[in-house]
């Protein structure tokens, strides 16, 4: 039998004498490990292989799942390191009630009666203001199939129209655009592709560290013969060894890729066969970036002329290309235009579609690929279905055994749904896994709207900084503690296997939901005994739709190391490579191999606009934030877990020698960074690696530390995503004292 991978004192060192199992048995050396559980991380969308070590009902280690494909075994810091939330003496095993007067500010409450109580207090607002007045707020790291619960649960037992979820603040800008060039809302490529391009383009993605197994697929491609462009306004880990490095000015993404398109047009490196065969809109387009001259976009961009220019030639001539991009490009006001951007330069080229030619998004949350296909979002049903389509309506109703005119219209997006909080038009409030008094923008804004409502309720595994103002607390489940599926961002979907129960009177978070349905007495429907059989109803309601996963099965996923999606039936393989000419997509429906009724991809003008918020006389400085790589969005789970804590244990503030030089500032110096919303006080670190006119901070802490007290409430008018990347600060010095 294996042996802890970690010596027990190691352990203790983190947590003290807190890391216990049930009945109170202190971690002892030489336990014995009781089996091994192939599942996968539950940080990131790239959804690496690991193995959990399970001993008397507590995930005790891992070790690595060699087999499975995307990883073979390889894992980053969060993933070695995860294992350890699960003894944390923070997780929570009852109930709580607000009571001002106990410590914390919350008192146990038994199971039952927190159940009823939320019921009535849901059932009351309901009565009183009518179904719309309940809001519920998900996340994009559940499994999809607590995903499309959620979607089912608000619509058909709360029948509100206002639910929607964490993804909004990470992939909508990418599947917005992806659905308008390509008709369906998933990156094309296997990772397996980046392996033979020549020529890798990385825009906007801090690779190394927030998807640092992707750091490998591109190192790979490098050994044999790949170039390296990364975009970004920071040097990151890859691009200090990529071929060559433009250092951008926050939010000039689309002025960029015009101006690439621009060049590949006047030399000619285009794939005409293609355009004309397989795309529709490419005059209209080439008109629009006409005067998107190398000059033009050096200068709005802030880079050197050479360097755009080098960079549209290797990949206007390469053979082969991969791109990538990430939140860097996404979280902008003009977010879906930088995107749409980069898919214009990829359709131009013909490089998609094809082994070693295509283009894909790097998903932030573990689901954050499932979680926005199955009805979480405010305008989505299952399947990717759009829930203003009455054809789509009719065929989730008919799953769902109601009539369709019985489910709500679109809700709004989650920062919206504070507005009307603020504006009190909503009352109550559900959240699940969904920390937004920390990951939002603005955030003193989204605390005040907190406390103005008339009810909250919180389901989650830790007490959360958000859920510190809710009335009823539910202890919901973590990964390990639970089965399903969840959809990596090749679009690969995989299973995720129970390891251990839900301590004291946790409960799986499915099981929560269903109990809140039959306290309301509105129980139809809600009453799954497993999640396959939540998954098998999701089949069902995904069957024709674009993400159509009525093919999959559990026992299919485990047969295969995952399925990818499309699969209309359980005799097909799955869809690896969307969009080959030559695909059952295309035969079976005769037409292109993009998912419009043409078949063709479309060309779309992508508008440059700045960022909201310009730097001025007053402001002079942009902000933009990020992650690090031992702390997960809003580091609920990671700023708990000792080593990664310890790693960066507290957010500073990065700025070029040159703007330090410039504030007296050195580093170690305690800085005051100011925008229109707030202020922070920060430790400074002077680095190389930033563009002198930006000044960069993580954003994973809470309180006085977080960053997103500063960060502007600014939304792309299509996808609704945040301005996270640039908003206007300015910085001085702080002396001791002051």
């Amino acid at each position: 039998m294996s042996k802890l991978p970690v010596a027990p004192e190691q352990l203790e060192a983190h947590y003290g004498p807190h890391l216990q199992f049930p009945g109170g048995k202190h971690l002892q050396s030489g336990l014995e490990i009781d089996r091994l559980v192939k599942t996968h991380c539950c940080f990131c969308g790239q959804q690496c292989g690991i193995q959990l070590k399970v001993a008397h009902q507590q995930v005790v280690g891992f070790e690595p799942w060699e087999d499975f494909p995307f990883n073979r075994g390889m894992l980053c810091p969060k993933g070695i390191k995860r294992y350890l939330q699960g003894g944390h003496p923070d997780r929570l095993l009852t109930a709580l009630q607000r009571d001002p007067a106990a410590a914390g500010g919350f008192r146990p409450l038994e199971y039952p009666q927190a159940i009823a109580q939320t019921a009535a207090a849901i059932a009351k607002i309901q009565e009183q203001h009518g179904f719309a007045a309940f809001g519920v707020l998900s996340g994009a790291s559940l499994t999809s199939e607590k995903a499309y619960l959620m979607g089912k649960f608000a619509r058909v037992c709360l029948r509100t129209p206002y639910i929607d979820y964490n993804g909004r603040l990470c992939m909508v800008s990418a599947g917005a655009a992806n659905k308008k060039a390509f008709g369906v809302d998933r990156g094309g490529n296997p990772w397996s592709d980046i392996l033979g391009a020549e020529l890798i383009w990385i825009s906007g993605a801090n690779v190394a560290e927030c998807a640092p197994i992707t750091t490998h697929y591109v190192w790979q491609a490098r050994e044999q013969g790949a170039r390296v462009v990364v975009v970004d306004p920071r040097v990151t880990p890859l691009a200090r060894t990529c071929d060559l490095f433009l250092p951008i000015k926050p939010g000039r993404d689309v002025a960029l890729f015009n101006g690439i398109l621009h060049l590949m047009i006047e030399k000619d490196w285009l794939d005409h066969a293609f355009i004309e065969k397989y795309t529709v809109g490419f005059e209209k387009l080439a008109e629009s970036v006409r005067e998107w001259t190398p000059r033009r976009t050096a200068q709005v961009c802030g880079l050197n002329q050479k360097l755009v220019e080098q960079a549209a030639e290797w990949w206007g001539t390469a053979s082969t290309s991969f791109l990538m991009h990430a939140r860097g490009i996404e979280h902008h006001s003009h977010g879906v235009q930088n995107v749409l951007g980069a898919i214009n330069i990829v359709l131009a080229s013909g490089r998609i579609g094809r082994e070693n030619c295509g283009y894909s998004t790097i998903t932030g949350q573990a689901n954050g690929q499932g979680g926005r296909e199955h009805g979480q979002k405010c305008d989505q049903l299952p399947g990717g279905r759009d829930i203003s389509n009455p054809e789509h309506r009719a065929h989730v109703a008919g799953i769902w055994g109601v009539a369709p005119d019985d489910l709500p219209q679109a809700g709004v997006d989650a920062y919206e749904l504070f507005r009307k909080i603020d504006q009190g038009e909503i009352k109550g409030l559900l959240t699940l896994c969904f920390n937004p008094k920390v990951s939002l923008p603005d955030s003193e804004f989204v605390a005040r709207c907190l406390d103005k409502l008339e009810f909250y309720a919180a389901i989650d595994f830790f007490l959360n900084e958000t859920a510190q103002h809710a009335d009823i607390v539910l202890p919901g489940s973590l990964q390990e503690e639970d089965e399903g599926v969840v959809c990596s961002a090749e679009g690969r979907v995989i299973r995720i296997r129970k390891a251990i129960d839900c301590p004291g009177e946790a409960r799986q978070d499915w099981r929560i939901i269903q109990d809140l349905a039959a306290a309301l007495k509105r129980p139809q429907g809600f009453e799954f005994q497993h999640p396959g059989q939540i998954f098998d109803e999701l089949r069902r309601a995904s069957q024709g739709g674009v993400v159509d996963y009525s093919g999959i099965t559990y026992e299919k996923i485990e047969a295969s190391y995952g399925v990818f999606w499309p699969c209309p039936s359980e005799e097909h393989p799955g869809t690896p490579r969307l969009f080959e000419p030559d695909s059952w997509n295309v035969v079976a429906r005769g037409q292109g191999p993009f998912y419009f009724p043409d078949g063709k991809a479309r060309f779309q003008v992508a508008d440059y606009s700045p960022p909201q918020e310009e730097v001025d006389e007053e402001y002079p400085l942009i902000l933009t934030t990020g992650r690090v790589i031992s702390q997960f969005l809003s580091g609920t789970q990671t700023r708990r877990i000792g080593p990664l804590a310890e790693m960066h244990p507290a957010p500073w503030l990065e700025v070029h020698p040159q703007l330090a030089a410039k504030l007296g500032l050195k580093a170690g110096d305690t800085a005051l960074v100011e925008s229109r919303r707030s202020s922070i006080e920060l430790t400074t670190k002077v680095v190389n690696t930033i563009r002198p006119d930006t000044v960069f901070v993580p954003y994973h802490w809470a309180g006085r530390e977080s960053i997103n007290r500063l960060t502007i409430a600014a939304q792309d008018p299509i996808s609704k995503i945040p301005e996270y990347k640039a908003c206007a600060v300015r910085v001085r010095r702080l002396e001791h004292g002051s």
